[in-house]
């Protein structure tokens, strides 16, 4: 029986989170919010789950670096420098980051790469997200590994070719990008749709997702996967074997 402590109990996730660890037949060792001491519950646990903020990260990898276990990473809304961090900590733990722990998404994910890779730069890639009115960033963190996937199927950088929020006179679309929409409101769990544009035909990808617990169960899962791996940084679609 694994021990799991959550980062971020109090949050909507935390509260799936336990309800996932449990359901498998494990333990929640323990579960923190902001103020709360991450060694501690490393000390308890065989592997931690982050759902919190972008600010706590690094305490929290400190902590499973600390204590010598795996963590699950899926806090969204990183800049480069959280990505730094992860890949610092890699070199003493297993780390697992992802914008999602969907195990759908994770599959839509290898789906979109590879319809960019075999579309080619004839076809415009829009992606299109919805979440609730209380989400913080934009575009989700889902979104953006969806673009992340697209950007590697063409073998670019997303960085460079990465549009967001059209807004006014902006001219005609330039040939290669992969724009970003977000919608707001309501208790939308989360929705994504990467639509493939091309003369005459179109191609739309999605994934909709009808309550947290599909995130707490994929994580969960990741969890596990992660005991016993050797340090490094991990992805979903290992998870899954893609």
């Amino acid at each position: 029986m694994t021990r799991v402590g959550i980062i971020g109990s109090a949050g909507r996730m935390g509260q799936a989170l336990s309800e996932a660890i449990t359901a498998a037949g494990h333990d929640v060792s323990g579960g923190i919010d902001q103020g709360g001491d991450p060694l501690a519950l490393a000390k308890a646990s065989d592997v931690l789950v982050d759902f919190s903020a972008p600010a706590a990260l690094e305490y929290n990898l400190d902590a499973a670096i600390h204590a010598g276990i795996p963590v699950v990473v899926g806090t969204t809304g990183l800049e480069e420098r959280h990505h730094w961090l992860v890949d610092a900590a890699a070199v003493s733990i297993p780390v697992l980051q992802t914008g999602n722990t969907s195990l759908g998404v994770t599959l839509l994910a290898h789906l979109v790469r590879e319809a960019a890779s075999r579309l080619g730069e004839d076809w415009d890639i829009e992606i299109v997200e919805t979440h609730h009115r209380m989400k913080v960033d934009a575009p989700s963190g889902t979104a953006l590994l969806l673009g992340e996937a697209a950007a590697a199927g063409r073998g670019v950088r997303l960085a460079e070719e990465r549009v967001s929020g059209r807004d006014g006179v902006t001219g005609a679309r330039k040939r290669g990008t992969i724009g970003f929409s977000a919608l707001r409101g309501g208790t939308v769990a989360g929705d994504h749709t990467v639509h493939f544009l091309a003369d005459n035909e179109r191609i739309a990808l999605s994934h909709l997702a009808e309550n947290r617990a599909i995130f707490a169960k994929g994580a969960v899962r990741a969890a596990l996967w992660l005991l016993g791996k050797e340090p490094g940084r991990y992805s979903m679609p290992e998870v899954l074997g893609l």
